[in-house]
């Protein structure tokens, strides 16, 4: 384990880094930073630093720069994520709260946190496997049409159209509808197969064909939507960052583009706690030049996605931590009223 002091120059060097984009060295941080021992002791510290690989020397004449493992222990040992300030909270919550439905709350979500951030924002719809049926409503478009709509605990909504074996009337129409949402509204997607797989048996001969043609496609839309997706925003923010990926840019384009990486990245989305993965920790080669910082968000206190962003590995993790987590609580409260 690191001492306490050596600690506090390892913060110092990642804090001037970040904030210089200029290797650092001995003099300058015990000009900017009050360490309380002298520049021969702070070379000492850097040299034990750099020996146990938290920091190296990008070449022969410069100071020292973090390396991965020197950004872990810096992030591993914060003391608190930087709070947003209130003006900062009040623009955040303006912003999300001129949403109308479930796709521009992740679209303004997406804007807010590259924005915020200055990185590439990812932003994970809400997962159907950890959503509950809110409502399921039956709409007669002709004799033997039908659509059906799904609305979600999370907002989201899904349309299919049902094309039915036979006529289907009104009065069997409302009283489908009522028996359907008796028997899942409120209910984990999870659980719906097994409750209502006996309820055609609950209608007439001939209804029974129409009956299970709806279920079937109800059961088709929970499945089809397992399929995750995303929404990213902000790419052009790497551009100003290029002096930080070793040879270009395009490995971690590239990596961006691939849907399946990018949900990988996030982590499971049901664990909701902060999670900050640094260069070489991501198992993407592509990515091995970033970071990424990710927090599940949801209503009522369980994760049901996953948000975060992508940027090089001398990031600003405090103030990234803290706009991610920040934004992160907002979308879960208006889900919540949603």
């Amino acid at each position: 384990m690191l001492s306490e002091r050596r600690l506090q120059v390892l913060r110092a060097i990642v804090q001037d880094y970040v904030g210089t984009e200029e290797p650092v060295g001995s003099k300058a941080l015990t000009e900017r930073h009050n360490l309380g021992v002298s520049p021969a002791t702070v070379r000492n510290d850097m040299a034990a630093l750099e020996d146990e690989g938290y920091i190296a020397q990008p070449h022969t004449s410069a100071g020292r720069i973090p390396t991965d493992k020197g950004y872990r222990l810096f992030v591993d040992k914060l003391a608190g994520v930087k709070p947003m300030t209130a003006p900062e909270r009040r623009a955040i919550q303006n912003f999300l709260d001129g949403a109308v439905d479930l796709d521009d709350v992740v679209a303004r979500t997406v804007r807010l946190l590259a924005q915020l951030t200055r990185q590439v924002a990812v932003v994970q719809y809400p997962s159907l496997t950890r959503s509950t049926v809110r409502h399921v409503e039956l709409l007669s478009l002709a004799p033997a049409r039908l659509m059906l709509v799904l609305i979600t605990d999370t907002g989201r909504v899904e349309q299919r159209m049902v094309d039915c074996p036979a006529p289907f009337g009104e009065t069997s129409l409302a009283d489908l509808r009522a028996r359907l949402n008796s028997r899942v509204a409120g209910r984990r997607f999870t659980d719906v197969p097994r409750l209502v797989e006996d309820l055609p048996e609950a209608f007439d001969v001939e209804d029974r064909g129409t009956v299970s043609t709806v279920l079937s496609t109800l059961l088709e839309t929970l499945v089809e939507e397992n399929e995750e997706r995303l929404m990213i925003g902000g790419t052009a923010n790497l551009t100003r960052f290029g002096h930080d990926f070793p040879l270009t840019i395009r490995p971690v384009l590239e990596a961006l583009e691939e849907q399946v990486v990018l949900l990988k990245l996030l982590g499971e989305a049901g664990d909701s706690g902060m999670t900050v993965r640094i260069g070489h920790e991501n198992a993407y080669e592509g990515l091995n030049s970033t970071s990424v910082v990710s927090v599940g968000y949801g209503s009522g206190g369980e994760a049901v996605a996953k948000l975060g962003v992508v940027g090089p590995t001398r990031m600003d993790y405090p103030g990234t931590m803290g706009a991610v987590r920040a934004v992160a609580r907002y979308v879960g409260q208006i889900l919540a009223e949603s």
